[in-house]
């Protein structure tokens, strides 16, 4: 089992920037992906952003290339999401999950999840 803690969410205003975190504790001497989505009131849940477990791949949603950057430092069990140029529409639950099949925009291609961190940004 891997337990994952996500923290660095709050209230910005439009234009700002956040870094998420997500450390992940328990069974984490297997290799594993991790994967950040989002979630806004009323919508389903969106994939955002995914590493590999070596960091040498990644991939980004349409909506977040370009402003949002993902890094991960394995030393500290840590998985990053770097966020700028923010927007209103940004505002959601920021989850990361964790998988060991790779990295996958596919909620089903994780097998752990965190409680999520609240994003709001302000107009």
């Amino acid at each position: 089992q891997v337990q994952l803690v996500e923290s660095g969410g709050g209230l910005v205003q439009a234009g700002g920037s956040l870094r998420l975190s997500c450390v992940a504790s328990g069974r984490t001497s297997s290799p594993y992906a991790v994967g950040w989505f989002r979630q806004a009131p009323g919508k389903e849940r969106e994939f955002l952003t995914t590493i590999s477990s070596s960091g040498i791949e990644t991939y980004y949603a349409v909506s977040v290339k370009g402003r949002f950057t993902i890094s991960r430092d394995n030393a500290k069990n840590s998985v990053y999401l770097q966020m700028s140029s923010l927007k209103p529409e940004d505002t959601a639950v920021y989850y990361c999950a964790a998988g060991v099949r790779g990295i996958s925009r596919l909620e089903a291609g994780y097998n752990y999840w965190g409680q999520g961190t609240q994003v709001t940004v302000s107009s």
